[in-house]
């Protein structure tokens, strides 16, 4: 599609409705000259450049990568009008968006009754869950993994809540067996799971999960920010991923999902589900200056935030009409990235230089540079990492991992060092799938040179 075409017919349509209220002169004091404007925007396209290239496929650091066209055009012609989705009032049309892109999330995931809502980021959504936790098992603690999110630590303190943190298996998921030693000794109200961390891609057991609940009556609240669209192709096949996770969302008792991340869209949207609806009652409060113009419930009712953009729901809902939440359709995004992963990590086996920390569950490939000790190993990754940011190939981030973590993987390192970096790469454009050949020779020369 011609996004330039498209963002030039938002501005047109958006100015003409707007003339049909009446015509409205700028006030003065708010205008500004073309030749005042073109200085100061040609400033700011100068310093947009002083980025990494997160369009390209040699891009593999971060889960970033512009939003999708389709997303870019919806929420400019939104941003125009400057919705506001936290009442009726101030995002009519929006507000009925949000709730239907929110419910095809919540049917892409199992949960076609779920109450839910677009949020900010996978953080806000990930600390209503847990308010929620909070409010549903008054002064029960949550228990995470030890490679869960970080900000589900720092919500826990910001919501007055001790956190656990569990132990982890070689694979970098929660360790049951350490989680039902927990749940013997101390009362944990819920249990957060990751379906997809942020460092390697780790899908926790979910299904696993659900007959400890039953044993033990706690909640479980799934941070899927990652990888819940994976639900999309979670079928076992070759190029797919398990779907016994996956199928389990459906049982939870809440899931975070972002659409910023495999969703195509822009930062930032994020969104929280409810398996019980009643939950909406942690949210009651009064505001006689918002909630005026309808009986119908305002978004703003079932969120911790107050006032939110509705051009996030625009895009959201305008992907999802071109590229509907479906294995055939946004599925077959997903599915390119996960078998661009799945060939890297051939490749890596038969590398002289490189090896895979270990075999992906989703799209996120860590790497190491072969060397002898731990020292070494960090040493050629920092070089690595440095010397591809300057240009020189492929763009990586890294990853501290200890000694007995690559033991546990097959990685033999003399242990030196208490700890090293290594490689992460996340193949999050479907272009990876062509040109991850490509990248794994860009890499393997970075590594050969770091080798000396």
């Amino acid at each position: 599609m011609d996004l330039r075409a498209w963002a030039g017919r938002a501005v047109d349509e958006i100015s003409g409705w707007q003339r049909g209220f009446g015509e409205v002169e700028p006030h003065p004091d708010a205008v500004v000259s073309d030749a005042d404007f073109a200085v100061a925007f040609e400033e700011l396209l100068g310093r947009l450049r002083d980025t990494y290239p997160f369009h390209h496929p040699r891009y593999l650091g971060q889960l970033i990568k512009p939003p999708h066209p389709a997303a870019v055009a919806g929420y400019l012609a939104t941003m125009l009008l400057n919705p506001n989705n936290h009442a009726l009032d101030g995002g009519p049309s929006t507000t009925a968006l949000e709730r239907e892109a929110v419910a095809r999330l919540a049917a892409m995931l199992g949960m076609p009754d779920a109450l839910g809502h677009l949020t900010t980021s996978g953080t806000v959504a990930n600390l209503e869950g847990l308010f929620v936790a909070r409010e549903t098992r008054p002064g029960s603690a949550i228990a995470h993994s030890a490679h869960a999110h970080y900000s589900h630590a720092r919500n826990c303190h910001l919501l007055g809540v001790r956190s656990v943190p569990v132990p982890v298996d070689r694979l970098g998921r929660m360790d049951l067996a350490e989680l039902e030693v927990l749940l013997g000794r101390e009362d944990i109200g819920t249990v957060v799971l990751t379906a997809g961390t942020t460092s390697l891609g780790a899908v926790d057991q979910i299904d696993e999960v659900l007959e400890l609940r039953r044993r033990h009556g706690f909640r479980i609240h799934v941070d899927a920010a990652c990888g819940g669209f994976f639900a999309l192709i979670a079928d076992d096949a070759p190029d797919g991923v398990a779907s016994a996770p996956f199928r389990a969302l459906a049982e939870c008792d809440s899931v975070v999902v972002d659409p910023h991340k495999h969703g195509l869209q822009p930062y930032g949207c994020g969104a929280v589900l409810f398996a019980d609806r009643s939950v909406a009652r942690f949210y009651r409060h009064d505001s006689p200056a918002t909630y005026y113009t309808s009986a119908e419930p305002h978004l703003g009712e079932i969120s911790l935030e107050c006032s939110r953009s509705g051009a996030p729901a625009a895009a959201l809902w305008l992907t999802f009409r071109l590229l509907p939440p479906t294995p055939d359709g946004l599925g077959r995004v997903l599915r390119a990235g996960r078998r661009a992963a799945l060939r890297w990590t051939e490749l890596l086996a038969e590398s002289p230089v490189l090896s895979a920390y270990q075999r992906p569950e989703l799209d996120i490939v860590a790497v190491l540079p072969e060397a002898p000790d731990m020292s070494t190993v960090d040493q050629r990754t920092t070089w690595m990492l440095h010397e591809g940011m300057r240009g020189g190939g492929a763009y990586l981030a890294a990853l501290e991992v200890s000694a007995a973590e690559l033991r546990a993987r097959g990685h033999p390192v003399r242990e030196d060092a208490p700890g090293a970096r290594i490689l992460r790469s996340v193949l999050l454009k479907p272009e990876h799938e062509h040109w991850i050949g490509r990248c794994h020779d860009e890499i393997e020369d970075l590594a050969r040179r770091a080798a000396g």
